[in-house]
């Protein structure tokens, strides 16, 4: 199937549910909606033309304080079928929260926790948000582009 293929399917179920298109994305993207994202998701894997069986990678994206918001990207993939497509949210920078969709796709667990704990991105359902990289009590997120590096961590000095 191919994107437009894709994209038109979801449009007719979802009329709300695209904010735009990045075709310069590989695989292209669709930005969805915030408040369509589970749905949709639900919907790619479920429907039995698309059946999208595999979460290949989730990435947080902090677009930085001009910007003022961080992206999600998901990776989607259909082993069966061979097509591919990337989902983007945008959501806002001081207040980043996200529907989990480790309920739909089991890898989403892994990767939830890794943006979670790398930026600070909260999945509202998670079953079990917490840091997966860092120790729990460090402080801030690495990856956000306002992070301050911490001096000392237990006492010890930190290095970069």
């Amino acid at each position: 199937m191919t994107f437009d293929q894709i994209k038109d399917k979801v449009a007719s179920k979802f009329p709300d549910a695209i904010t735009a298109i990045d075709e310069n994305a590989t695989p292209k993207a669709l930005m969805v909606a915030e408040d369509k994202l589970s749905e949709v998701c639900a919907f790619l894997y479920k429907d039995k033309d698309l059946y999208f069986d595999m979460l290949s990678c989730l990435t947080g994206i902090d677009n930085g304080e001009e910007a003022n918001t961080m992206e999600v990207a998901y990776n989607l993939y259909s082993i069966p079928f061979e097509h591919a497509i990337m989902l983007k949210i945008e959501i806002p920078r001081e207040k980043p929260e996200i529907p989990s969709v480790a309920e739909i796709w089991k890898t989403a667990n892994w990767h939830e926790r890794e943006a979670f704990d790398l930026l600070g991105i909260h999945f509202e359902g998670h079953p079990d948000l917490r840091r997966i990289l860092l120790p729990t009590d460090w402080e801030g997120h690495p990856l956000r582009k306002d992070y301050q590096h911490q001096d000392k961590y237990r006492g010890i000095k930190v290095e970069y």
